[in-house]
């Protein structure tokens, strides 16, 4: 894939009013999510549950594209095509998750860094193969008492661009994924001050990869009060606060910011991505890249139970279209207040 093309597929990803869907939760994490319904966590049950989500009509009117994890992406639907196929027929793109997850980091308590490039090459050479066109790398940074160290953002800094430079070699579009954790009494002051310290951090170690910034996205973390601390910033104040750093730090260059939701209910991500909307003047689209905001109420109306389809299915849609709306400032309340039923589907 030239540059020119990956700047394409990087700038479809964001296109208007669209967003993408992080399906890529790993095998412990699609357990939990399971087991919160009360639903074995099979192979068979997982290509369900995703095959639903991909098959939801009308869906790609605000989903353009969607990551994937190793076993998605190797499997057929119940019509034997993959599951990459049936997206790419919705006009959706296939992504794909690439990290082998975040590790204790050697000599620094309390820290983790990202692994998985050993092989990275040889892996992406497969995942093009098998429909990808996109990835993701998630390095987790925490907030605590003397963390984090300036070791461990560099750590995960040099991780993540390495990761991109690989992927972009590849031809496929990295999204780099730094997530300063919502865990923690820290104030929002706290998360925008280590926020902008890792964002800096990030965009140094690509540029000395010689990562092609046109062709990535960035996933970051909203500006956000620790879950514990006694203070929590309103919307308004998440919406400036998370514009002010990211207008520090990003180059106006990366073609949009897909945020990712970090443990805020469907309705919170959704207002917070509907505020900074609203408030523009920025030279980036702002976009999403949600998992549980997007899937925890299809969730529940699926419940393990195929009769379920259609209920889950118009929950999925519902909870697409109302960030859909939040990618033009456009969302309100009203919209959760209407029956996920009369959906009329465009």
């Amino acid at each position: 894939m030239s540059v020119a093309d990956l700047v394409s597929t990087a700038e479809a990803l964001v296109a208007k009013g669209k967003g993408i869907l992080a399906a890529d939760e790993s095998a412990p994490t699609i357990k939990k999510r399971f087991d919160s319904i009360g639903v074995d966590s099979t192979e068979d049950n997982r290509r369900f549950y995703r095959e639903l989500l991909f098959t939801t009509e009308g869906a790609s009117n605000f989903i353009s594209g969607v990551i994937l994890f190793d076993e998605t992406l190797r499997q057929l639907a119940g019509d034997g095509r993959s599951l990459s196929e049936v997206l790419l027929s919705e006009g959706i793109i296939p992504g794909i998750k690439v990290d082998a997850g975040a590790k204790d980091l050697a000599g620094f308590p309390g820290e983790k860094v990202t692994e998985g490039l050993d092989g990275l090459r040889d892996r992406y050479a497969e995942y093009r193969e098998l429909g990808a066109r996109f990835a993701k790398w998630r390095a987790v940074i925490t907030i605590g008492d003397a963390i984090p160290t300036s070791g461990c953002i560099q750590a995960n800094a040099h991780a993540l661009a390495r990761y991109a430079a690989l992927a972009q070699e590849a031809g496929l579009v990295p999204i780099v994924e730094p997530e300063v954790l919502m865990d923690g009494y820290h104030t929002i002051e706290r998360c925008a001050e280590v926020t902008t310290a890792t964002l800096d951090a990030v965009y140094k170690e690509l540029a000395e990869s010689r990562v092609v910034i046109e062709g990535t996205l960035l996933k970051p973390n909203m500006i956000l009060s620790g879950k514990s601390c006694s203070t929590q910033a309103g919307v308004q104040q998440v919406a400036e606060e998370t514009i002010r750093v990211l207008k520090g730090s990003v180059p106006a260059a990366v073609p949009g910011i897909v945020f990712l939701s970090g443990g805020q209910s469907p309705e919170v991500a959704t207002a917070h991505l509907n505020a900074m909307n609203a408030i523009g003047g920025v030279p980036w689209e702002l976009s999403f890249s949600f998992g549980r905001a997007l899937q925890e109420t299809t969730l529940k109306a699926w419940g393990g139970n195929p009769s379920n389809l259609d209920n889950a299915q118009q929950a999925f849609y519902h909870r697409a279209k109302c960030n859909g709306a939040a990618r033009f400032g456009d969302y309100s309340d009203k919209m959760e207040n209407t029956e996920v039923n009369s959906e009329v589907r465009g």
